[in-house]
């Protein structure tokens, strides 16, 4: 009976490659270098923009592909008033949350679970619609946005067009806050940099939100100690 055949996919280092495959060609084990999926970025676009009736031609673009991560720290970059936003979504619900972070590095967290069908598009303008609600509240008037889903940044900064009938309200409504501002940009930056409103959308759509009940604030308390270095137990001596 021939021997199985393996197929390994997770990246191999290039200086051990050859020796790896000396040594599992005698099992009939065949190294696979792991092939990216590319097609599914252009389906999604194209899901969200469905050729209608009559059609124009979208203006947007595709980013170099070779490029996958640029690192900028926004947090440097611009000394203003920032708003992180994102959205989240598993098998226990749809969360919100949006990070409202000061000239002086105070951060105004909110965050809300959503009890109605989404697509994910949707739930980051909802993300976005609640910051940019406190935002207003508070009459702040210059502010950078900051999401992790470049769809809708370039969509409300007109880069981007849309037909979808789901996002257009939502797309129409931000345009509208957006006119409150005396000066307002939107900015796309990696999941890796939008952290804070990551953890509180994911925090918002797992929790089991009672219905007749509040719940209070979640303090985040900062421990730089391991907890039994705290407990010090006094021997009396007579001593000061």
């Amino acid at each position: 009976m021939d021997p199985l055949k393996y197929i390994f996919q997770k990246p191999m280092p290039t200086g051990k490659l050859v020796k790896w495959q000396i040594l599992l060609s005698e099992f009939n084990i065949v190294y696979v270098t792991h092939k990216a999926i590319k097609g599914q970025a252009l389906a999604d676009h194209l899901a969200e923009n469905p050729v209608g009736g009559e059609y124009e031609p979208l203006k947007t673009y595709f980013p170099d592909e070779e490029v996958s991560f640029v690192r900028e720290d926004i947090g440097e970059a611009y000394i203003g008033w920032r708003m992180f936003f994102n959205g989240g979504a598993n098998f226990k619900g749809v969360g919100i949350g949006a990070v409202l972070v000061s000239e002086t590095g105070q951060h105004y967290p909110v965050s809300a679970k959503l009890r109605f069908l989404c697509t994910n598009n949707m739930v980051e303008y909802e993300a976005c619609i609640m910051g940019l609600n406190m935002v207003i509240d508070i009459n702040i008037q210059e502010l950078l946005v900051i999401g992790d889903l470049d769809l809708p940044v370039h969509q409300v900064q007109g880069e981007w067009a849309t037909k979808n009938t789901k996002i257009l309200p939502y797309l129409y409504h931000v345009q509208e806050l957006m006119k409150i501002f005396r000066k307002i940009k939107f900015k796309y930056m990696p999941r890796i940099q939008n952290e804070f409103a990551d953890a509180l959308a994911t925090l918002a759509s797992m929790i089991q939100h009672p219905d007749k009940n509040f719940i209070d604030p979640v303090p985040v308390r900062i421990h730089n100690q391991p907890a039994y270095c705290v407990h010090v137990e006094e021997e009396m001596d007579g001593k000061s």
